[in-house]
């Protein structure tokens, strides 16, 4: 699975993209974001709270609840704001 980072979230890993293949307990973006959060300080810096934090699967927005299914990406980013 490919994972994107934006913003200070990519910041804080200290990289935008990387490849992970999950353990099978991993069943949606929630639980794939606190598994990364336990990969270094800078991803739990980045993903210890996932209130703070948006999610796409496959190029399109979904709740932290999704269940990721046959994911190929996954971009995690903060809030976006436009206007």
């Amino acid at each position: 699975m490919d994972l994107l980072y934006f913003a200070w979230v990519r910041e804080s890993v200290g990289t935008g993209h990387e490849q992970v293949d999950p353990p099978a307990h991993v069943a949606t973006v929630a639980d794939l974001i606190a598994w990364l959060a336990g990969r270094s300080p800078g991803h739990a810096e980045a993903l210890g709270e996932p209130a703070r934090l948006r999610a796409a699967i496959d190029q399109r927005f979904v709740p932290l609840d999704t269940p990721l299914g046959a994911a190929r990406e996954v971009a995690i980013f903060p809030p976006v704001t436009g206007g």
